[in-house]
């Protein structure tokens, strides 16, 4: 019989906007076609399953479950011994290996014998090994090149097993032989990686696909090497008292996200969400799922013709820019994680691909998580406080982002915070790298009392696994750098209350508003790819004109009266000297000038403006309209008549004072 698994009808209906089909988050159903033709249903969404009481007892294997696979092996001891020596004994001799070459003289940073060996050490311990080795094989800056070269094979280049298995997997996942599945089907995998191998196939109705099938005694492995590394974790935590990062809890995290990875209708589900929330984005391209042919340990999807993104001349060949694809990744990152927090914590290269037709795709959607609004807006909250050398701010920043709790006192750690920022100082903090920062906080971390939330070590991974592939293909690449102009754009469009505190911390200091600081939001904003001068003008008149924007609304009118009240100045100045020195009139007195202040405001305000008209939507032929279409705005004229009154009291004010002093 044929097993197909099929998007759920309850549920609304997204359209690809690729090719027209139907894109769901979730399955509904498996329609099972018996081989006498008769049909039968059996409920297969996983929105569902709770209700329907089927994945939840009938496959608890599905779930991270760190109580039960304790006490499994509690009473195995013998085979937990077993594995405890497998993996030292091979990692003790390659260290033993290498410090004998060290002390022969040999360069062993250079020795490919011993990468290559690495290499195979890492395969043989399995797939919780082989993902640490895939993490480094995105480090240059770590790796040295050689071994570089060998861990990049970790990715997709694992000895793959049997076909038989996988046949087998196939048959029992969909129900029928593979033959009866696919229209073709390689004879060999083109692809071996940690947790599956990957076959390149046909469907009946003739689309590509790219079949994944899941290893064979994978489970067994993995919960055995997170029973032992988790117990280690308790140890040191409780034994090790500078360590007060919840490394169980970090654990037990990376074991929910691995348990989820070996779920491949959990993987369809995380491509679907991913593509509703990014596949919009410019040169992002999201593979489709083919529910029909997908189960727990089979995934059929979309065949994407790509090439690895660290493959830089295969990729300049074809005509594509590596580095603009990095920088739509790193966009795409942000986005990521700091606007909807569902983001991939996998973005190795072998994930990575550039399309033929120049775009940039996410494969393995395996490893996903989440980050809350709280954390999101705690981020971009610490980026703020980092450029605006802030560091009281940063530091309680790391109170609401669970790092220190609320009774830590604070005052070593600001200056500490500094120390770790010194040597950024005179210059733009994008130029440094996350890594460098991360190393630098990890060392202040173990000064201090901070502890590490389970959700950070996956963020990290994340970000640090894209910076390695975007120094890789460009060494001064700084991730930092691009993300500016989104964290600027954030800054000046989101309506959320810590942002919109952010942004008043970012502008006024000591109660005077800082200019500079706007022009550079402006400027950096403005190349955000989807920012636009009517959306900053409207979201910015609306957030001016209500309650939450009272002190930066007043801030700025003063700033503005001072901008007008010294063009008056000028324009008076310049006219009573004509009439002096031109034409001859010196009963005029010369009006002063504005003072340097004014002076300098008025500058701001005319940088500004021509920030404004170089940024996208500003278009001349239109502006009128605008204009005359903001004018009925009932904000912008409360806005308008607030500038108007203050100016009229200003300058009845100095009429006065003029008046007394004469």
């Amino acid at each position: 019989m044929i097993v197909k698994t099929l998007p759920p009808s309850s549920q609304p209906i997204q359209e690809d906007s690729r090719n027209g089909t139907n894109r769901r988050g979730e399955l509904d159903v498996i329609d099972v076609v018996p081989e006498d033709g008769t049909n039968s249903l059996v409920v297969r969404s996983p929105r569902l399953l709770a209700a329907q009481k089927v994945r939840t007892t009938a496959q608890p294997e599905t779930l991270y479950d760190p109580v039960g696979i304790a006490a499994h092996y509690q009473n195995r001891k013998v085979q937990v011994l077993r594995r405890i020596f497998a993996v030292l004994g091979p990692t003790l001799s390659f260290v033993f290996g290498l410090w004998s070459d060290s002390k022969r003289g040999i360069v062993v940073k250079n020795d490919r014998r011993r990468a290559t060996q690495l290499r195979v050490l890492l395969t043989k311990l399995g797939p919780a090994y082989i993902k640490i080795g895939q993490a480094l094989s995105t480090r240059p800056d770590l790796v040295p090149p050689v071994y570089l070269e060998e861990l990049t094979k970790l990715q997709d280049q694992l000895p793959p097993f049997p076909n038989e298995i996988a046949y087998q997997f196939i048959k029992e996942e969909l129900g029928a032989p593979p033959e009866e599945v696919y229209a073709e089907l390689s004879a060999q995998p083109i692809a071996a990686a940690s947790l599956g191998q990957v076959y390149k196939g046909k469907l009946k109705t003739g689309e590509e696909v790219a079949i994944k099938v899941q290893r064979p005694d994978l489970r067994e492995g993995i919960t055995i090497d997170l029973y032992i590394l988790r117990n280690l974790a308790a140890w040191v935590q409780k034994k090790v008292k500078r360590v007060r990062s919840d490394l169980v809890g970090i654990l037990d995290e990376l074991g929910d996200r691995i348990f989820e990875e070996m779920d491949y209708i959990h993987e369809g589900e995380n491509a679907e969400r991913f593509f509703d929330l990014y596949g919009h984005m410019k040169d992002i391209y999201v593979p489709k799922i083919y529910w029909e042919y997908t189960n727990r340990r089979v995934l059929t999807m979309e065949w994407i013709n790509g090439t690895k993104l660290t493959q830089t001349e295969e990729i300049s060949a074809q005509g594509i820019d590596a580095r603009y694809l990095i920088e739509v990744g790193v966009q795409c990152s942000l986005r990521q994680l700091l606007e909807h927090g569902f983001f991939h914590a996998d973005p190795h290269p072998g994930n990575l691909l550039a399309t033929t037709d120049g775009k940039l795709a996410y494969l393995d959607f395996g490893m996903m998580s989440e980050i809350k609004p709280p954390q999101r807006y705690g981020l971009i909250e610490a980026i703020v406080h980092v450029v605006n050398r802030d560091f009281e701010g940063l530091a309680k920043d790391y109170v609401k982002l669970d790092f220190l709790s609320p009774e830590t006192d604070l005052t070593p750690i600001i200056p500490a915070f500094a120390r770790v920022f010194a040597d950024a100082q005179g210059a733009s903090v994008a130029e440094l790298n996350i890594k460098s920062i991360t190393d630098e906080l990890s060392a202040l971390m173990y000064e201090y009392p901070f502890r590490v939330p389970p959700y950070y070590a996956l963020i990290i991974r994340s970000l640090v696994t894209l910076e390695g592939i975007a120094i890789y293909i460009d060494p001064n690449f700084k991730v930092l750098s691009e993300a500016y102009p989104y964290v600027s754009k954030r800054l000046l469009t989101d309506p959320a209350p810590q942002l919109r505190a952010s942004l008043q911390d970012l502008l006024f200091k000591d109660g005077r508003f800082r200019w500079n600081r706007l022009e550079n939001l402006l400027k950096n904003a403005r190349n955000s790819q989807d920012y636009d001068f009517n959306l900053v003008l409207n979201q910015g008149i609306e957030f001016l004109a209500s309650e939450r924007g009272a002190f930066i609304r007043d801030k700025l009118v003063d700033e503005s009266v001072n901008g007008l009240d010294a063009l008056g100045k000028n324009v008076l100045h310049n006219f009573t000297y004509l009439l002096r020195k031109r034409v001859g009139l010196t009963a005029v007195n010369e009006t002063p000038a504005a003072t340097v202040d004014q002076q300098q405001t008025l500058e701001h305000i005319k940088r500004i403006l021509g920030i404004l008209q170089e940024t996208r939507g500003f278009d001349p032929a239109q502006f009128v309209p605008q204009i005359a279409q903001l004018l009925v705005n009932s904000d912008v004229q409360r806005l308008g008549q607030q500038i108007a009154n203050r100016f009229t009291q200003k300058a009845v004010a100095r009429l006065i004072r003029q008046l007394l002093a004469s």
